[in-house]
C-alpha cells in the first residue's frame, strides 16, 4: 500500500464483544468509521475483525540460555506477529529491544524491564540476583528503564528445602512494591506455589504470573484488591516433563509441580467465577516457542472460562487493562481478520486471514 492508500475492512468489525460494526477504514494508520471523501487507492479486505492480540506474558530478546541477538529476537517477534499477536508485554528479557521500537512492522513491546530475582534463585543468565537490602534499589531501576512495570521472582525452588519456597521477607516486597508505584510503575511477580501469594498481594501487587497456587482462601483476597492473574497455561503443561526430570535430586518439589499441574483448570475457573482479571499470556521466549497466543485462549477455554470472555483476554480487555487502544475511532490500526466468528469458535485464532500492522497489511 502507498502512503495515500485507504485500507476498507468490510463484514463483521468486532470493536467490543457486543460493539460490532460493518465496516472500518484505514487512513494515514488510524481506524476511522466514516468513509474517507474522495478515496481512490482503496484495498479491501473482508472477514472478521479483532483488534491485534495481547500476549501479556512474552519474553522476546530471551531464550532458554539467557539474552539472544538481535536477529534471532527480530524472528520471535515476527513470529508472535503472524500468530496475529500486535501487543507484548514483555515480562522481563535481559536483552535491550529498544530498537524494535523503531519498527512499524513489528509489534508494540511493553516492557516490565529484567527480572529481578533472589540470588542463585532462578534460571541463570535470566535475571538480576540480589539480595533483600538491594531489592527496593533494583525495582527503581527497572521501573525507570521499563514501560510501566517490574517483574519480581516471587517464588523459585530452594535447594536447602527441596520445594518451592518464597524469594522474599513481607517487608522487602511492602518496600520494594511502595518504591515501584512511587515510581508509577505496577508490579507483578512469578508464583507457582501457594506460601508466597498471600504477602506480595497485601504488599500491593498489581499480578501475578502462572498463580498455580492460588488456593481457595486466597482467592477472595485476590478479587477483594482486584490483583490480576496471567495464568501461562501452555507453560504449566510442561510441569510433569519437568517434575520427571527433577524426581531423583528434588522428589517433594516434582511431587509438588505435578499437584499444581493436575489442578490448573480448576485454579483458572475458581479465579474467574471470582471475578479476578484474568489475562492471556504463553510465557514465550524461554523455553517455549513464539506464536502461541490461540493455544492459550484455547486453554483458557478448556479449563471453563467462557469463549468470550476468553477473546477479551488477548483484545479488547487485555489492551484496556495495560492502557493501549483497540479499535476505537482514531486509534492506530492494528487489527487480524480472520474468516469465521472467534467468538462462536476461538480456534478460529489459530488461522488469521490478515494481520495488520500500524495500517499496513503486513500478513
Amino acid at each position: 500500500m502507498s502512503d495515500g492508500a485507504v485500507l476498507h475492512v468490510k463484514g463483521r468489525v468486532l470493536a467490543g464483544p457486543d460493539d460490532v460494526r460493518d465496516e472500518l477504514w484505514v487512513v494515514g494508520g488510524r481506524v476511522s468509521y466514516d468513509r474517507p471523501a474522495g478515496a481512490r487507492d482503496i484495498t479491501t479486505v473482508t472477514g472478521w475483525a479483532l483488534p491485534g492480540l495481547v500476549d501479556a506474558h512474552c519474553h522476546v530478546g530471551l531464550d532458554a540460555h539467557g539474552p539472544v541477538d538481535a536477529e534471532t529476537a527480530e524472528k520471535q517477534a515476527l513470529t508472535d506477529r503472524e500468530a496475529g499477536t500486535l501487543l507484548i508485554r514483555d515480562a522481563g528479557s535481559p536483552s535491550d529491544t529498544r530498537w524494535i521500537d523503531e519498527r512499524d512492522d513489528l509489534p508494540k513491546i511493553i516492557r516490565a524491564g529484567r527480572h529481578i530475582a533472589r540470588t542463585r534463585r532462578y534460571i541463570r543468565n535470566y535475571a538480576w540476583e540480589i539480595e533483600p537490602d538491594d531489592l527496593v534499589a533494583y525495582v527503581a531501576q527497572e521501573a525507570r528503564r521499563g514501560d510501566g512495570w517490574v517483574k519480581l521472582v516471587g517464588d523459585w525452588i530452594d535447594r536447602d528445602l527441596g520445594d518451592l519456597a518464597p524469594c522474599w521477607p513481607r517487608e522487602a516486597v511492602e518496600a520494594a512494591i511502595a518504591e515501584a508505584h512511587r515510581h508509577g510503575a505496577r508490579v507483578t511477580a512469578h508464583c507457582f506455589a501457594e506460601n508466597s501469594l498471600r504477602d506480595l498481594v497485601e504488599a500491593g501487587i498489581d499480578c501475578i504470573e502462572h498463580a498455580t497456587g492460588l488456593t481457595e482462601d486466597l482467592i477472595p483476597l485476590f478479587a477483594e484488591r482486584g490483583v490480576a492473574i496471567v495464568p501461562t497455561l501452555v507453560n504449566i503443561a510442561t510441569f510433569p516433563r519437568l517434575a520427571d526430570g527433577g524426581e531423583q535430586k528434588f522428589p517433594r518439589w516434582s511431587a509438588h509441580m505435578r499437584r499444581l499441574h493436575e489442578r490448573r483448570y480448576d485454579t483458572v475457573r475458581a479465579a474467574y467465577d471470582a471475578g479476578i482479571p484474568v489475562f492471556v499470556g504463553t510465557d514465550a521466549g524461554g523455553s517455549l516457542a513464539h506464536g502461541l497466543v490461540a493455544e492459550e485462549v484455547a486453554e483458557l477455554v478448556t479449563a471453563g472460562i467462557p469463549p468470550v470472555a476468553a477473546l477479551s483476554a488477548t483484545s479488547w480487555g487485555a489492551r484496556a487493562w495495560l492502557g493501549r487502544p483497540g479499535l476505537e475511532e482514531g486509534a492506530p490500526a492494528d487489527l487480524v481478520v480472520y474468516e469465521a466468528d472467534p467468538r462462536a469458535d476461538v480456534r478460529v485464532l489459530a488461522g488469521p486471514r490478515r494481520v495488520v500492522l500500524n495500517g499496513r497489511v503486513v500478513e
